[in-house]
Order: C-alpha cells, then structure tokens, then sequence
C-alpha cells in the first residue's frame, strides 16, 4: 500500500450501493472486470481509456472504486491516476491499478502515483474477487 498525505483514507463501502467504473481499452478485460465487480454487489461504468472516464468521474455521484489499466490510448492510466490524487473529491475512491506492467519499478510507480493496490495481467475473475476482499479487510488500515 502507498502512504498519502492526506488525512482522508479510501475506502470500499461495506453495505449499500457500491458503485465502481472499469477503465480499460480492452473491451474483453472490461468485460471480465464488470462481470466479477457485479458479483461483488458493485454497480459497474465503463470507459475504453483517461480521457474518456473523466465525464463520468466527475458526475454528481462518486464512484468507491476504479479498476484502471495502464496502457491506454488518449490519457494511460499513470496519468489518469496522477490527476484523479491532485483532487480531494477523490480522495475516498479506492483506486487498483490492472495491468500488464509487471517490472517491480512500475509497480513503485503505480503505487507512488495514488494507487492503493496493484494487479498484474491475466487476472481471472476470482483473483479480482479475493483482492477485493483483502481490501475491504484492510479498510481499518488505511
């Protein structure tokens, strides 16, 4: 996990609407994301990269979760990630970088840039499932 300055800690919502958005310009990793999120309870937006998501980040209501991959045309996910950390309005979001990225520098990256956890491609269903458990558990933590 990445320490941050702020006082704020994320955090996915136990009980109640969960809503989270999947940004990733493969149609089929988006697919699957939406597919094992819905499992979870979570109401699922989708956008096919950065640049694209915007609009739907900054609508009236927030999202608890973002599902980011890195490589991506128009704004990558690093930037994405990077500008999303400079506003307080999402400072609640849980943000997991998805990605192929595997070098333990791109992680660093990732983690340095705002991420709170990191998940390396091909993921299945289930590994998404558990991670997000052991998020929530960790949720008293951060």
């Amino acid at each position: 996990m990445t320490e941050r300055s702020s006082s704020v800690r994320p955090s996915i919502p136990v009980a109640g609407d969960r809503r989270a958005i999947v940004i990733d310009d493969s149609r089929a990793m988006r697919s699957l994301l939406r597919s094992a999120l819905e499992t979870c309870g979570f109401v699922v937006s989708e956008a096919s990269d950065g640049l694209r998501a915007l609009p739907q980040l900054a609508a009236d209501e927030p999202f608890n979760l973002a599902l980011v991959d890195w490589n991506m045309p128009g704004l990558d996910g690093l930037a994405l990630i990077r500008l999303l950390r400079k506003n307080p309005r999402y400072d609640r979001m849980v943000i997991v970088m998805v990605t192929s990225e595997a070098e333990p520098s791109q992680i660093e990256r990732a983690l340095a840039a705002g991420a709170n956890e990191y998940i390396m491609k091909p993921l299945s269903a289930e590994i998404l499932v558990e991670k997000l458990r052991l998020l929530e558990e960790e949720e008293a933590d951060w």
